[in-house]
């Protein structure tokens, strides 16, 4: 049998504040802190142990994976990389989801926010939240960058980047730890388990708890997955 772990970034201060957050790059909130602490201690309470460790570029997911380690006491390689961010909200980043179903209505706003293939208002390219004025995509084509996603593109990347980098890991069994955000992990979760597009748009991950998928050894079959 095969293990590997998922968890979603704590709590961060804009998921308290009910903002779309997208790829902006906001940190944990206090509580946030404290549920990665928490996941860090119940992964060390069930003896899990990992080699190598894949996260994103936003500090949440970062801050969040660092805080479990160090409570694992555990010092691994860690690949970082933007295929693992959040899904991009386009232009609806920052803005308060509630006040924007006041806007719009509150169907246009869960179809934005559960859709499989509805993107939200795209962002234009001289807007300050486009990515390609972050110096940490000054790598990534234009192509690459996204000025909105729906999940059906959030998946395309992640699942791209699970057969290039984590797959390959898991195939030389090391113990892989992979610390995301909710829309990137449902991406994943929906490719892993065969999800239904009717299915993936009422699944949501809490924050900072570890879900534990297990695999046959031939990585083909899912035997079960749980949360901690």
């Amino acid at each position: 049998m095969i293990k590997f772990v998922l968890v979603r970034h704590g709590e961060s201060v804009w998921n308290l504040e009910n903002k779309f957050t997208g790829w902006t790059d906001v940190d944990l909130s206090k509580n946030g802190l404290k549920e990665a602490v928490s996941a860090g201690k119940d992964l060390k309470a069930q003896g899990y142990i990992f080699d190598v460790a894949y996260t994103s570029v936003l500090k949440r997911a970062n801050r969040t994976l660092d805080i479990i380690l160090d409570e694992l006491k555990l010092s691994i390689p860690i690949y970082f990389s933007w295929k693992l961010n959040e899904r991009h909200y386009g232009a609806l980043q920052g803005l308060n989801k509630q006040e924007t179903a006041k806007i719009y209505g509150k169907d246009q706003v869960q179809l934005w926010r559960r859709s499989l293939s509805t993107r939200p208002p795209v962002l234009s390219e001289d807007d300050p939240r486009y990515p390609g004025l972050d110096p940490k995509y000054k790598n990534l084509s234009k192509n690459e960058l996204p000025t909105s996603e729906n999940l059906l593109d959030t998946v395309k990347r992640v699942v791209e980047y699970w057969k290039s980098d984590i797959l390959p890991a898991i195939h030389e069994d090391k113990k892989v730890l992979i610390v995301a955000h909710g829309n990137s992990l449902r991406a994943l979760i929906k490719y892993l388990d065969n999800v239904s597009d009717e299915e993936i748009m009422n699944i949501e991950l809490p924050t900072g708890k570890p879900l534990i998928y297990e695999y046959n050894e031939l990585l083909d079959l899912p035997i079960k997955h749980y949360y901690l």
